[in-house]
């Protein structure tokens, strides 16, 4: 039996960010979304806003996408032991973050690291984030460390079991480039998208990973660019920038000078569209709720980015980058959205303004999918204006 589709309606908006670098700033007032799915945006009075089965009104503050966290290290549910840490990604949804990324579940106790036990491992996280997702958060896991022994097949049996992520290169017995870039390609056949972890050792087990094995890897993306924790030299920073164009991703758990370093290179290359962010967390830095947040704010104060362009580095970047059906404000993508206003009290006449000072914006509601998940962030400093739901 078919049902009815169901719609959102927002309205009141006074401010669209896109999440695209080419556009970051929509015209309109209003957006629909039918079925989880964005439909349209604009001004209300163009717009079909009849019928809505749930209506808000955003009462003049920002919408955007909803940021993406590039880096994480899950383990099961909500549950990660390194650090004791339970409920940190409902804790996330409050820092304005709806999808997450694994780089490789490491920290669960006893890790197998045979190729059957490391394959049912991926295989298990794939499924169980799949089946569960955390107060809504959407959570892409199931991220298998790389071993000495595996073979193409095992690529594909991963593949035709529904996993679609590497974790971090470089975090398991294979550490020189030839046999990395050999099972990179094997992934990438198979639709498999891999993450190289980039500088000094970050756990027991991991080395150092400079650039000239990163480079001869290859793959998709240079994970934590700035270091997880320790970074590369600076000329090894500006070589990956400059010798490829893989994604540089920037983690809130890393170096925040080479951070700010990738940033001016890849505009000095006219490539800020490679920018995306982590946080690389739970770790032993612990976990960082506002952490994506805050790197918007930090590049964007520091790294003199207009904020509208900072914010594209925390959703549509990674969107694009990870190819992925939500983090743009476009047609048939999710509506997953942050609703958001300039925090009361801090300095800056708006929200962007306000934001480019290094100030965080006070999150009113969270999307995803066209369902509710939050209200008002129990995270972030109040904001003067909150969204309401009228139904």
């Amino acid at each position: 039996m078919e049902t009815e589709a169901k719609k959102l309606v927002i309205r009141n908006i006074g401010l669209i960010l896109s999440g695209k670098m080419e556009q970051p700033i929509y015209d309109g007032d209003c957006l629909i979304a039918i079925d989880g799915k964005i439909e349209a945006w604009g001004y209300e009075k163009d717009l079909d806003t009849e019928q809505a089965d749930t209506l808000i009104d955003a009462q003049g503050v920002t919408i955007a996408p909803g940021l993406i966290d590039s880096h994480i290290h899950p383990v099961i549910g909500d549950y990660t032991p390194r650090q004791q840490q339970l409920n940190w990604i409902d804790s996330t949804l409050h820092g304005g973050v709806t999808t997450m990324i694994s780089a490789g579940e490491v920290h669960m106790p006893g890790r197998p690291k045979d190729i059957i036990g490391l394959k049912a491992q991926a295989i298990a996280a794939q499924r169980w984030y799949e089946n569960f997702r955390p107060s809504g958060m959407k959570v892409h896991a199931g991220a298998p460390i790389i071993e000495h022994g595996m073979v193409e097949q095992d690529f594909k049996d991963l593949a035709d079991a529904g996993v679609t992520l590497l974790g971090e290169v470089g975090l398991g017995t294979v550490k020189d480039g030839k046999t990395a870039k050999q099972m990179v390609e094997w992934a990438r056949k198979y639709g498999i998208q891999s993450t190289i972890h980039t500088g000094g050792p970050s756990i027991p087990g991991s080395g150092l990973i400079d650039a000239d094995m990163v480079l001869e890897t290859g793959a998709d993306v240079i994970g934590h660019v700035n270091g997880g924790h320790s970074a590369l030299p600076d000329d090894q920073i500006i070589c990956l920038c400059e010798s490829c164009k893989m994604g540089l991703e920037i983690v809130h758990n890393g170096n925040e000078r080479a951070a700010l370093l990738t940033l001016n290179t890849a505009r000095e290359l006219n490539e800020l569209d490679r920018i995306i962010l982590g946080t690389d967390g739970p770790a032993g830095s612990g976990v960082q709720p506002l952490g994506i947040m805050r790197m918007v704010a930090m590049l964007s104060s520091l790294g003199n980015v207009p904020a509208e362009i900072a914010f594209c580095f925390a959703n549509g970047n990674t969107s694009r980058q990870r190819e992925l059906d939500t983090g743009l404000i476009e047609k048939g993508y999710c509506a997953d959205f942050v609703l958001m206003d300039q925090a009361q009290h801090a300095p800056g006449k708006t929200i962007l303004e306000s934001v480019q000072l290094g100030n965080l914006p006070g999150i009113g509601m969270m999307i995803i999918d066209g369902v509710v998940c939050s209200e008002r962030s129990r995270n972030t400093p109040p904001a003067w204006h909150l969204p309401q739901i009228i139904r």
